[in-house]
């Protein structure tokens, strides 16, 4: 596979998230569920929401307008291993904090180590 076509699917894959996390708010029932706890946590974490899905749009904006300067500059490097890093991370939380066995968070685990594989591969091959 092309690191072009590598990068299409690292941002595929960052614009998916930006979809997942733009869902949540219907997919949890938000803000009735968040209404039990306070204004604090409340606010922190549809502000953490928001922040997410900046992230992935950037993150997958960069990977579909710039794959030549993520993969043949040290800075388009470094952002792809932070985000490799980003989504080991995220996998190692999952089984950390979300310890449910359910399809669909066996899924999103897959899908987590996926963005690792995807955003490391055009850096280390």
């Amino acid at each position: 596979m092309t690191d072009s076509a590598l990068l299409l699917l690292c941002g595929l894959h960052s614009l998916g998230f930006a979809a997942f996390h733009l869902a949540f708010w219907a997919l949890f029932r938000w803000p009735k569920t968040l209404a039990s706890t306070t204004l604090a946590n409340r606010a922190i974490l549809q502000i953490a929401n928001i922040q997410l899905i900046w992230v992935f749009l950037c993150i997958g904006g960069l990977c579909l307008r710039f794959p030549d300067a993520l993969i043949d500059t040290a800075l388009g490097r470094a952002v792809m291993l932070g985000m490799s890093g980003f989504w080991l991370l995220r996998l190692i939380q999952q089984f950390v904090f979300l310890r449910v066995k359910h399809p669909l968070v066996h899924v999103l685990s897959v899908l987590f180590a996926l963005g690792a594989v995807l955003f490391a591969l055009p850096i280390v091959r």
